[in-house]
């Protein structure tokens, strides 16, 4: 079993108390935070690499996002369909998308009989799955586009406290993306 916490910075927009809440799920992850993207697909280009070099693909993600990101079936991976892509090439790979409360689903998006496929093995709502398996990579988008510059700037410090190399070590497929993270909090 490999399984990938997945966090977007935008999941914590509307939240009150967004900080509390973004360290509790990094608290439980229990492990640093080995990816920090700009743009959430890159995410995935650095899971798909790891599973080629592997050849273990991931059986469970926890997408935690304001947005699905399943919302075409473009051959391209892009911020918008990307989870779609990682469905399609792993197919035993379940996904629950922990939202607080969402916006559509992905049967709007995708083509009926695509959907149908996947659907059984994507799940979502505010809660992580009893028994869900805790990550063995965490990865953070930082989408500096969707997110206002005072609660990225809180988030980044708290997630500065959760990266590898803070944490006493570099695992092997640690990379940080196009983000620095070196802002304080504005208090």
């Amino acid at each position: 079993m490999y399984s990938i916490l997945d966090i977007d910075l935008d999941y914590f927009n509307l939240m009150p108390d967004a900080v509390v809440h973004f360290r509790r799920l990094l608290t439980w992850a229990d492990r640093p935070v080995a990816l920090v993207v700009e743009r959430h697909n890159h995410a995935f280009a650095h899971w798909r690499n790891r599973w080629r070099r592997t050849g273990i693909p991931p059986s469970h993600i926890l997408h935690v996002d304001e947005h699905h990101d399943m919302m075409d079936q473009r051959q391209q991976a892009n911020i918008g369909n990307f989870m779609f892509h990682a469905m399609a090439i792993w197919p035993q790979c379940r996904v629950h998308w922990l939202v607080q409360e969402a916006i559509d689903s992905p049967a709007m998006w995708l083509e009926d009989e695509t959907w149908n496929s996947m659907r059984h093995r994507f799940t979502h709502g505010p809660d992580r799955p009893l028994r869900w398996p805790k990550p063995d990579v965490v990865s953070v988008c930082t989408s500096p586009d969707f997110i206002a510059r005072d609660l990225a700037s809180e988030l980044k410090y708290v997630l500065s406290e959760f990266m590898a190399e803070r944490r006493g070590g570099n695992p092997p497929n640690q990379a940080v993306v196009g983000t620095s993270l070196r802002a304080a909090p504005h208090r």
